[in-house]
């Protein structure tokens, strides 16, 4: 699996980004995984077509020691669809992007 992982955090890192996930992605009910919803102006390949498979996510894992961002661009409506696939350039850095502004946002240096 691709992952963009951050490592080596705090309790304090832990419990900032647990809070910040709790609110803006909903509490975590499956073992510290989150969705963070991609744009739809980011949709590439056949997402923008695949109306019954939207909306697309990123699921980011929470451990104690480390936050992991998975690369697969995947929707929550079915397991298997031609059109979930890694991210592209694009979906790739606005995924770590948009990770590495929650830390800026948390003052978590890494």
């Amino acid at each position: 699996m691709k992952q963009y992982v951050i490592d080596e955090l705090t309790r304090d890192d832990h419990r900032k980004l647990k809070a910040h996930l709790d609110e803006t992605c909903g509490d975590s009910r499956v073992g510290g995984i989150y969705w963070i919803r991609l744009p739809e102006e980011m949709l590439s390949g056949l997402q923008p077509a695949h109306d019954d498979c939207k909306p697309y996510y990123f699921a980011l894992e929470l451990t104690p020691d480390r936050l992991s961002c998975e690369l697969l661009v995947r929707t929550r409506e079915r397991l298997h669809c031609p059109c979930m696939a890694y991210a592209g350039e694009a979906q790739r850095n606005w995924i770590i992007d948009a990770t590495d502004a929650i830390l800026e946002k948390l003052g978590i240096s890494c």
